[in-house]
C-alpha cells in the first residue's frame, strides 16, 4: 500500500512536473480506496486487544475440535481477566466471529445484511463488515450446556448476594463435578445465610446422586426437614437406587417425615384460600348487608354496583397508565364515589317510593340491574377487560418450598379487615351511625326526635353501594372485569348476609370466613360445584331452623 503511494506521488510530482495523465490519476486513486476498503475488516481488528487472552485461543474456538472447544472455554473460565464473562456469555448468545483475513475475534451485532463490528473487551466500535468476511465461532448443545454451568459458577463470586442466590438456585440439580468442588469451597466463605443454605442444598442434592457414602450420609443429616422439591426427588430416587440398606432407610424415613410436613403445610394453605375466599365475600356482602339488613330493601343490582367499581378500577388505569402502582390508591375513593352517587340516586328515583313492599323493591331493582349491565354493554363493551395488578400486589411470598401465599390474596384479607373495622367505627362512634341504627329499629320515633329519616335513607343507600363499589375494586385484581361481573357475586353475598344475621356487620364477618373456609375444605372432596350446592343446602337447611341467622338484629328488617 506505501508502494501505491508513492507511486501515485511519483506520477503527480515527478522531474519534469505535475503530470497531465488524468485518467491514470483516476485510476490509482480507485485502486487505492478500494485496497483500504479491502483492508478495513483487518485495520479494524488492530484496535482489538491484540495480546488478549481471547485473542490467543482464537484458533481453538474456531476450530471444528470440541474438546479443543472446551478446553479453551475452561481456560478463559480459569482466567482471572476482567473480561471473562463478557467473552463466555458472548460465545453462548452467538455474537462472536472471526474476521478471516486477520483470524482476530469480535463481537458482532447484525442489522440486516450489515455486520456491525465491536471489540470484544472494551465494547468499541469497530465499523462494518460483510458476511463472507466473517466466520462465526459456533458451539453445540454440549458447549452451551457447559457455558451455561461455567457461567453459573462465576456468578457465585458476585459481590451482590441476590445474583448468588439466583446463580445457585439455577445450578441446584443441574451443577457438574467442578462446579461442586469449587461451592464446597466457597460454602465456608460465604457471608450470606440465603447463599450459604442454598449452597448447602446444591451439593446435598449432588451429593444424593453421585456423592461417596460419607458424602451421602452427610447429605440425608442435612436434608432432614428440608422441602425443597429437588432434594425430596433426589431423597425418593435414592431410596430406590441406593444399594445400602442403611441409607436406603434412612431416606425412607425422611421421605415420609417430609410428605407429614407437607401434609399439613397443604392443609394451611387450604385455610389460606378458604380466608380469602372468605374475605372476598364479606367484602362483596358488607355493602348489601347495609342496605338490606339495615334498610330492609332487597337489592338485586348490588352486583352491578359492584361492577361500576371494577370498571372505575380499569377507567383510572387508562387515565393513568404511567402510574400502575397507585392506580388502586386513586380507584378506591374513585369507585366509592362513583358506586355511591349511583345509588343515591337509585334510592332517591325508585326505592323511597317502595319501603314496606319488598317484592316491589326486588323486582324494580332487579330491573336496574339489567339496565346498568346493558348500558356498560353499549357504551364500554360487551367483552371483558383486564385491569393490570400493581407491582406489590403481583407473585407470592415463599414461606417454604410447601407453602406459598399469592399477594393479592392477602392485601384482600387485609383490606377485608380494614373496611370492616372502619364500618364498625361509623357504626358505633359517629352521629351518622346513631341516626342509622335509630332508623333502623323505630323510624316513627327517630322522626319524632328530629332525625330526617329520608335523609338518612339516602346516604345509608348511598354507603353500602359505595362499600360495594370498593368491593369491585378488589375483585377486579383476581380476574378480569365484565357485565356480567356482579352476577357471579349477588347470590353469595345473599347466602351471607342471611346467614351472618340480616343487619349485623359481625355476623356477616363471621358468616363469609365461615362459607369461605367450608366452600375451599370441600372443593377437594366434591369439585367446586357440587361444593357451592352442598353450602346452600346447608344454609337452607340453617335457615330454617334460625331464620334470623347467627347474630339476630332488631330492628324493622328482623320483624317484618
Amino acid at each position: 500500500m506505501n508502494a501505491l503511494r508513492a507511486y501515485l506521488h511519483a506520477c503527480r510530482f515527478g522531474k519534469g512536473g505535475p503530470t497531465n495523465c488524468g485518467i491514470c490519476l483516476l485510476i490509482l486513486k480507485l485502486l487505492l480506496m478500494m485496497s483500504l476498503w479491502a483492508c478495513a475488516p483487518a485495520a479494524l481488528a488492530q484496535n482489538a486487544e491484540p495480546n488478549s487472552l481471547l485473542q490467543t485461543l482464537a484458533t481453538e474456538l474456531a476450530g471444528k475440535n470440541k474438546n479443543a472447544k472446551i478446553e479453551a472455554i475452561e481456560k478463559i473460565a480459569r482466567s482471572d481477566s476482567q473480561y471473562r464473562d463478557v467473552w463466555l456469555s458472548a460465545l453462548l448468545e452467538g455474537e462472536l466471529y472471526l474476521i478471516k483475513a486477520s483470524q482476530q475475534i469480535v463481537k458482532v451485532k447484525r442489522q440486516g445484511k450489515v455486520y456491525l463490528l465491536s471489540d470484544p473487551d472494551s465494547g468499541s466500535d469497530l465499523g462494518e463488515a460483510s458476511k463472507k468476511e466473517l466466520s462465526k465461532l459456533k458451539i453445540n448443545n454440549a458447549i452451551r450446556v457447559k457455558l451455561r454451568s461455567i457461567l453459573g459458577a462465576l456468578a457465585l463470586e458476585d459481590p451482590n448476594p441476590a445474583k448468588r442466590l439466583l446463580s445457585v438456585n439455577q445450578l441446584i440439580g443441574k451443577a457438574d463435578t467442578d462446579t461442586v468442588s469449587r461451592i464446597r469451597i466457597l460454602i465456608p466463605k460465604e457471608t450470606d445465610d440465603r447463599v450459604q443454605h442454598a449452597m448447602q442444598l446444591l451439593v446435598a442434592v449432588h451429593d444424593l446422586e453421585t456423592g461417596s457414602i460419607e458424602q451421602q450420609q452427610q447429605a440425608l443429616a442435612f436434608a432432614d426437614g428440608k422441602l425443597n422439591h429437588e432434594l425430596i426427588n433426589a431423597l425418593r430416587n435414592h431410596s430406590v437406587s441406593s444399594e445400602i440398606d442403611s441409607i436406603r432407610s434412612q431416606a425412607n424415613e425422611l421421605l415420609a417425615k417430609a410428605d407429614r410436613k407437607r401434609y399439613w403445610y397443604a392443609k394451611l394453605e387450604t385455610l389460606f384460600f378458604g380466608v380469602s375466599l372468605g374475605s372476598v365475600l364479606v367484602v362483596a356482602a358488607i355493602g348489601l348487608a347495609i342496605t338490606f339488613g339495615v334498610m330492609g330493601v332487597i337489592n338485586m343490582a348490588h352486583g352491578e354496583l359492584i361492577m361500576l367499581g371494577a370498571y372505575t378500577t380499569y377507567f383510572v388505569q387508562q387515565l393513568f397508565p404511567q402510574a400502575i402502582n397507585y392506580s388502586l390508591l386513586i380507584a378506591i375513593p374513585a369507585a366509592f364515589l362513583v358506586s355511591g352517587i349511583v345509588g343515591i340516586l337509585i334510592e332517591r328515583v325508585v326505592i323511597r317510593h317502595l319501603y314496606g313492599r319488598p317484592l316491589e323493591t326486588l323486582l324494580a331493582t332487579f330491573g336496574i340491574s339489567l339496565i346498568l349491565q346493558q348500558t356498560v354493554r353499549t357504551f364500554v363493551s360487551s367483552q371483558n377487560v383486564a385491569v393490570i395488578n400493581p407491582v406489590w400486589m403481583s407473585g407470592s411470598w415463599v414461606v417454604n418450598p410447601a407453602l406459598s401465599l399469592t399477594l393479592n390474596r392477602m392485601v384482600i384479607i387485609a383490606f377485608c379487615l380494614v373496611v370492616f373495622v372502619l364500618l364498625l367505627l361509623l357504626f358505633n362512634r359517629s352521629g351518622f351511625g346513631l341516626q342509622m341504627r335509630a332508623v333502623a329499629q323505630n323510624r316513627q320515633m327517630a322522626r319524632a326526635m328530629g332525625i330526617r329519616s329520608s335523609r338518612v335513607d339516602a346516604l345509608t343507600f348511598g354507603l353500602g353501594s359505595g362499600i360495594a363499589g370498593i368491593a369491585g375494586v378488589a375483585l377486579s385484581q383476581l380476574g378480569n372485569v365484565g357485565p356480567n361481573l356482579g352476577q357471579n357475586y349477588i347470590i353469595d353475598s345473599f347466602m351471607v348476609v342471611v346467614f351472618g344475621g340480616v343487619g349485623n356487620l359481625w355476623g356477616t364477618l363471621v358468616a363469609g370466613m365461615t362459607l369461605g373456609i367450608a366452600n375451599k375444605i370441600a372443593e377437594p372432596w366434591t369439585g367446586a360445584v357440587m361444593a357451592k350446592i352442598l353450602i346452600l343446602v346447608f344454609i337452607i337447611l340453617f335457615i330454617q331452623r334460625k331464620p334470623r341467622g347467627l347474630f339476630p338484629q332488631r330492628g324493622r328488617a328482623a320483624e317484618g
